[in-house]
């Protein structure tokens, strides 16, 4: 554990521990009514779309609980590979797109 200026034994934050309450209340309802309610998408499927959109938020934390989760609801290695890969496409996708808007602002065509 970290020390402060005064020496002081430092605490990790809570996770939306700057977030006031209300707002965090209307995360969790959203979030609990969008990804918990039984929809059309069984669990496990929701949980590998879940591990993809979290490796392309880049959100460290959320990538190992969904990973941790799609194995328990059953995901194989192989569709945890499928959703890491299609993350892989879509952050790869992110980068081919801003620099073709760079290229457009700035009109250049390299290669063409």
């Amino acid at each position: 554990m970290a020390k402060d200026d005064s020496g002081k034994l430092k605490t990790t934050p809570s996770s939306m521990g700057m977030i006031e309450p209300r707002f965090r209340d209307i995360y969790k309802s959203f979030y609990k009514e969008t990804y918990y309610t039984s929809t059309t998408l069984d669990a496990k499927t929701k949980e590998l779309i879940a591990l993809a959109c979290s490796l392309v938020a880049k959100c460290e934390g959320c990538a190992r609980g969904h990973i941790k989760k799609a194995l328990e609801l059953g995901a194989t290695k192989q569709e945890i590979s499928d959703a890491i890969v299609v993350a892989v496409g879509i952050g790869a996708a992110s980068v081919v797109d801003m620099s073709d808007k760079a290229a457009i602002h700035l009109d250049l065509h390299h290669f063409e």
